[in-house]
């Protein structure tokens, strides 16, 4: 039996689980470390609490498995995007903590960006919005305000990287910079065309290009870590942005093929195969990952609140003890009675883009009850979902012919069956919900020969439930636009 190591490393925890070679998990381990708020709007990670406490999982994992590191045929790597950090290549001791991707610090540089009308040319390279959430604007703050970072860039004496590049760096010994094409289509530096770095956006942000790590494939041999650290010289074979990874862990390896997590919010992926697709809405354009030099893209959507209305109901309201008994409460009543609900707490995500809407309760009556209060919270994420799912197929031309998901919350089958009803759209719930980290150590074991082939793959993905939609097209008419009158009295 050959086994991968798949490290995930996420926002506010570092996990690792085992896989082995029929895609089964044979052990996990995960820590939490702290969140570092120096003003609102401001997001930080030690870089130091990222590492030991990956690495600590990852020698809980063999333990737990009762491994030895000798027997683990590979390391697969996917991580929290966009997240910045900048270190000296000598010590490899980083000059300020990790900027989040939640950061906002760099929003009035970003707003001062598009007054200049670089907007899209940004848009145009690299895909994405010109907007703090990504690394660029993060690098070249590092650079203007830690006191002598510029002269030590330029003198080529520091390296760049996301949360990837920084692990791979350390678990190879400070030997390895190089990241991933997945991550390097997430800091607003790469170009989407050439598949490289790009000279224009660099000189605009004033980062040297010696900063910046080697792009290489999502699945390949990078190098070996080092033999003290889990007691052998493990091949690092995969790395791949978290969201990719559930992509390519759940298999949606054709053009057309989608999957959905629903966490705190949610993040849509479109596979949409050799072809970058621009669309008109404002989705984002990425690479999903690079296999033997082959570029594979997607289109991605996010919604900002998810299963994070389920906690406010639960916290703020205390409508329900737990998270999971908001199903139960739903079942209550056979409808949403009229009420609809717009938990845009935080503003609307894609496609929409409204950082001024708010959270918006609509059509309450005195019939109203906790219940429909419930079902109107579940169906105001599948809504939001559909938003995206359509604004996606419009953009690539394609319609989805199944939705893959996972997430917290689908486990929720009263959720997943409106999702399916309100989108005309089968939804596909796999048995194992640990996309994420089977991604990386699918991607880590293609590359060791673990698995031949991305077919090889596919037959091992095994459903655990379908949900098919059983809406007219009448009753799904009337649904859509009662949220979007509710929509329209949520947005600023």
């Amino acid at each position: 039996m050959k086994y991968v190591l798949a490290l995930d490393q996420g926002t506010t925890s570092s996990r690792a689980i085992i896989f082995d070679q029929t895609g089964t998990i044979r052990a996990s381990a995960q820590q939490e470390f702290e969140q570092i708020f120096p003003e609102p709007g401001l997001v930080e990670h030690d870089p130091s609490a990222i590492w030991t406490s990956q690495l600590k999982v990852a020698r809980e994992a063999l333990l737990k498995a009762n491994l030895k590191a000798s027997e683990i045929t590979a390391v697969g790597i996917a991580n929290q995007r966009e997240t910045t950090l900048v270190w000296d290549r000598k010590s490899g001791t980083p000059l300020y903590n990790a900027i989040v991707w939640q950061d906002r610090r760099t929003s009035a540089f970003c707003e001062t960006l598009r007054s200049q009308g670089y907007n899209d040319l940004f848009r145009e390279k690299t895909g994405l919005l010109l907007d703090p959430y990504f690394s660029g604007t993060k690098i070249k703050w590092i650079l203007d305000h830690v006191e002598g970072a510029s002269e030590k860039a330029r003198r080529g004496e520091l390296a760049f990287g996301t949360v990837d590049t920084w692990l791979l760096w350390n678990l190879s010994g400070g030997r390895i910079h190089m990241t991933d094409a997945s991550n390097a289509s997430r800091t607003l530096l790469y170009n989407l065309h050439t598949g490289t770095w790009d000279n224009e956006l660099l000189e605009l942000l004033a980062i040297p290009a010696s900063l910046m790590p080697e792009i290489v494939d999502s699945s390949r041999i990078y190098g070996y870590m080092q033999e003290d650290l889990l007691g052998a010289s493990v091949p690092i074979a995969g790395m791949v942005g978290d969201q990719q990874a559930a992509l390519f862990g759940q298999l949606c390896t054709r053009p057309g093929m989608a999957k959905n997590t629903y966490g705190t919010g949610c993040f849509m992926l479109m596979n949409t195969g050799s072809q970058a697709v621009r669309p008109e809405t404002q989705l984002l354009t990425t690479v999903a990952w690079q296999l033997k030099g082959e570029l594979q893209y997607a289109l991605e959507g996010s919604v900002f609140v998810a299963g994070a209305v389920v906690q406010w109901l639960r916290d703020q309201l205390g409508i329900i003890s737990s998270s999971s008994k908001i199903e139960t409460l739903a079942r209550t009543v056979p409808d949403n009675g009229g009420v609809y609900f717009v938990p845009a707490f935080t503003g609307l995500g894609a496609p929409w883009w409204d950082p001024h809407a708010r959270g918006t309760i609509s059509g309450l009556t005195r019939g109203a009850t906790a219940g429909h209060l419930a079902r109107a919270a579940l169906e105001g994420i599948a809504f939001q979902v559909e938003d995206v799912l359509d604004a996606m197929s419009s953009a690539s031309g394609v319609a989805v012919q199944e939705l893959r998901v996972d997430g917290g919350a689908a486990a929720n089958n009263l959720l997943m069956q409106f999702q399916a009803n309100i989108s005309n759209t089968p939804i596909i719930r796999p048995k194992c919900l640990e996309t994420t980290a089977a991604g990386a150590a699918y991607l880590a074991g293609l590359a060791t020969g673990v698995w031949d082939s991305v077919d090889a793959l596919a037959s091992q993905w095994e459903m655990d439930s379908t949900f098919a939609p059983a809406f007219s097209e009448d009753e799904r008419s009337a649904f859509k636009t009662g949220w979007h009158r509710a929509l329209q009295r949520a947005k600023s």
